[in-house]
């Protein structure tokens, strides 16, 4: 698998990375011209689903910003990171790499979060600014985010949807559905369309995982 993945580097090309995610059958690709954003119902099955929020439900502690400004009530959910070696978390970046051809060692870390009623993550990119301190620091290493895959594990009672602001693009949670987006335009600067809100969660709980990709392998 590692063979035919791609090191998606500062400049490099994204058509590699989308056309490899259109040929799985079922694939969605959100028509904007602004943002690179596939929707992928049932991408993992209830039992990796149930397996992955267990864990989130043993590990989690607060989630942080790497900039959280003034606004306490910014991203109020939980976050768990979840142990390279979980074999469930194992098999999901397995099948990421498989749809994405994405270099898994480019992969961060991958993480759970746990929206419990009433929090949220405001809007926000994922990418980081160029410029900041928060870039020098975080980017330094690895290099900036250059894609965002994201699976919802469950579906939840009220609220909870993902709504890309630029584009007025509203995701609801479903089991196993997954989304991916580029951070970066064609060019490789950073894609500001790409903002996205955690609406707030109405009723229910709503578990998430998350894994970023860089431009350079990972090395924290």
């Amino acid at each position: 698998m590692q063979s035919s993945s791609v090191h998606l580097g500062s400049g490099h090309p994204s058509e590699p990375i989308v056309e490899r995610i259109l040929t799985r059958p079922g694939v969605q690709r959100v028509p904007s011209p602004k943002v690179t954003l596939f929707v992928v119902r049932d991408f993992l099955d209830p039992a990796l689903c149930t397996a992955l929020m267990a864990q989130i439900d043993a590990d989690r502690r607060p989630s942080t910003l790497a900039n959280a400004g003034s606004d306490y009530a910014f991203r109020t959910s939980e976050t768990c990171d979840l142990p390279a070696d979980h074999p469930a978390a194992a098999e999901l970046k397995q099948r990421i790499v498989a749809l994405t051809g994405l270099h898994p060692d480019h992969g961060e870390p991958m993480q759970g979060q746990r929206y419990a009623i009433g929090q949220e993550f405001k809007a926000h990119t994922d990418y980081f600014e160029p410029g900041s301190a928060d870039f020098d620091k975080y980017c330094s290493v690895a290099g900036q985010r250059t894609w965002t895959v994201m699976l919802y594990l469950n579906a939840v009672e009220a609220g909870g949807a993902t709504r890309f602001k630029a584009i007025d693009k509203i995701v609801q949670p479903e089991a196993g559905k997954l989304l991916a987006w580029n951070n970066l335009r064609p060019d490789g600067s950073v894609n500001p369309a790409t903002i996205h809100h955690a609406m707030k969660v109405r009723a229910g709980t709503k578990y998430v995982i998350t894994q970023w990709f860089r431009e350079r392998p990972w090395g924290w």
